[in-house]
């Protein structure tokens, strides 16, 4: 009888552990309604809600760089309904402030969804055409050249300094609040350069108002393929990009993981996400947990690296 009743309590078990989901699932966003997160987290939440038939509800939690969002799914149940859509800022962060998390083993790396290269433009009166142009005139002048960025600790900043830092070049980082202003004064010769965002650079690139130097990911990005990217244009070594990755709880059961790591896969991989993603510069990923886990620690080690040499500093 007590073999029968283990063996019912067993399977009784397992099968809660594979009915997954049963109610909503709240996917708590570090980063303010509208931003690149945001539009990534509420597009890929409608399909994987669709495809598991269950609503997936997008939680805006920002403030901190990402840390109070990163922090509330650090603290939550493992129980796979709450998880994390974080940005760039989660593998910066443990170089620039105390974190209420341990950002390797406080969560269960899910996937890196997608990420979206930053474009290296420069306002029309500066010389600059190529990579090498801009480091000859920055050590020409050091110093003497702004770049303006959304914010200290985005992804427009974090490119600056790591170009400064691979370049062995003198920028001063003029942040903005937002991506909109820091493009206006580009535009009206405030600044000088800028490593902004796809979306809020490109048209203005296009127009003429502003000119396209390179791409900062690893390759060409075919929203812009006539621009090289930084690498090839003489820094091998650098590749940044905004990216957004899916998290849960640490302890999250991996059969959960697996679940949420294929159908994330599948639902920016599916067409209408995919095209969606492409209009922003954004490029799908889908790839495994271990591979995103060696990414997220790639990532934080390199910034390590960066924040010490610049002595970069919190916003």
């Amino acid at each position: 009888m007590k073999r029968i009743l283990t063996t019912v309590v067993l399977t009784c078990a397992a099968s809660s552990a594979y009915a997954y989901p049963v109610k909503p699932v709240r996917m708590v966003v570090a980063q303010a309604a509208g931003g690149n997160a945001d539009l990534v987290a509420r597009a890929v939440a409608m399909k994987m809600g669709e495809a598991l038939k269950q609503q997936f509800v997008v939680d805006n939690r920002p403030g901190g760089a990402g840390v109070i969002g990163a922090e509330t799914v650090a603290r939550a149940v493992p129980d796979g309904y709450t998880l994390l859509l974080a940005s760039s800022a989660f593998g910066v962060n443990p170089s620039l402030t105390k974190l209420p998390y341990d950002p390797i083993n406080g969560f269960a790396p899910i996937t890196l969804v997608a990420f979206a290269p930053n474009l290296l433009v420069v306002h029309p009166a500066v010389p600059v055409k190529t990579v090498k142009d801009l480091i000859e005139l920055a050590k020409a002048k050091p110093g003497q050249l702004n770049f303006g960025s959304s914010g200290s600790g985005g992804s427009p900043h974090l490119a600056g300094e790591l170009f400064k830092y691979l370049a062995k070049v003198d920028m001063v980082h003029v942040p903005y609040k937002g991506a909109a202003p820091a493009i206006v004064d580009l535009v009206a010769g405030q600044i000088q350069l800028s490593f902004a965002s796809m979306p809020s650079a490109i048209g203005q690139m296009r127009s003429g108002k502003l000119r396209g130097v390179a791409v900062t990911s690893a390759k060409r990005s075919a929203a812009v393929p006539e621009l090289p990217t930084i690498a090839e244009s003489g820094l091998p070594d650098f590749e940044t990009a905004a990216w957004q990755g899916m998290f849960g709880p640490a302890k999250l059961a991996p059969n959960i993981v697996t679940l949420l790591n294929r159908e994330a896969s599948r639902a920016v991989h599916s067409p209408d996400v995919r095209d969606r993603l492409a209009v922003e510069g954004g490029e799908p990923v889908g790839n495994s947990p271990t591979e995103f886990a060696a990414y997220v620690k790639r990532e934080i080690n390199r910034w390590s690296t960066v924040v010490k040499a610049t002595g970069m500093k919190a916003g």
